[in-house]
């Protein structure tokens, strides 16, 4: 297998006179791409949001997507989800459109959001349950991978308590395992990282690792800080 080479390059800012600075984007580069942006532009009436957003993703490879607020990261990732379409440019899954099929290319996603908006009354199980029966896991299946995904990331003894009692750390962590669940070929996360203590980032780091080894493609947004480029790296 040929190896993989690591590449750091830049994003221009949209607009200069919004104050925007640029993103850094680190990308795994060397096999056939499974998820693209070509040309991903998009604007809010006359406000330019992201300009020309160009990336290939290719199976076992991580890319960071890093910047500060307002720069159109979670723009960005809207469109890669299909939540937005784009005013110019397209999202590939596999070289085809994602907007062709959206609800195919969802079932092969994972996605975490920027904000850990749950429903307040279902225990943490239960939100999880949810969550794979919605995306059809057997009740077997869907147990197991519960169960191994709580313990992993010690919600186990919390897995009965409602998510209104959940503290910020923990409704993320519930988020991450609600995207890993069903072993999705495509991870999209945005800051992921929020709310996680030194632990659970570190438990984070190792299923990225451990991911990207086993072929997923993986999209992780965070802020511009020097320890998101060492998080990056890391991974």
């Amino acid at each position: 297998m040929k190896p993989l080479i690591a590449e750091t390059f830049s994003v221009s800012p949209v607009s200069n006179e919004l104050g925007w600075d640029s993103l850094e984007v680190r990308l795994l580069a060397g096999r056939r791409p499974m998820l693209e942006a070509r040309g991903l532009t998009k604007y809010y009436g006359s406000v330019l949001a992201v300009q020309s957003i160009d990336f290939a993703l290719e199976p076992g490879q991580v890319l960071g997507y890093l910047g500060p607020n307002g720069s159109g990261k979670s723009t960005t990732v809207k469109m890669l989800i299909g939540l937005l379409e784009p005013t110019s440019g397209q999202v590939l899954f596999h070289g085809k459109n994602i907007q062709h099929d959206l609800v195919g290319y969802r079932k092969h996603l994972g996605y975490v959001p920027e904000e850990a908006n749950l429903y307040p009354y279902l225990t943490g199980l239960e939100y999880l349950e949810l969550v794979g029966t919605v995306r059809g896991m057997s009740p077997p299946r869907m147990k197991a991978k519960i169960d191994s995904f709580l313990e992993l990331f010690s919600l186990f003894p919390h897995r009965h308590v409602a998510l209104s009692s959940y503290s910020k750390g923990m409704r993320q962590r519930i988020l991450l395992i609600s995207a890993l669940m069903d072993n999705p070929d495509v991870l999209i996360l945005d800051e992921p990282l929020s709310g996680l203590d030194v632990t659970s980032a570190l438990i984070f780091k190792n299923l990225i690792q451990s991911l990207s080894a086993r072929g997923k493609t993986i999209f992780i947004v965070l802020m511009f800080s020097k320890s998101s480029k060492r998080f990056v790296r890391a991974c």
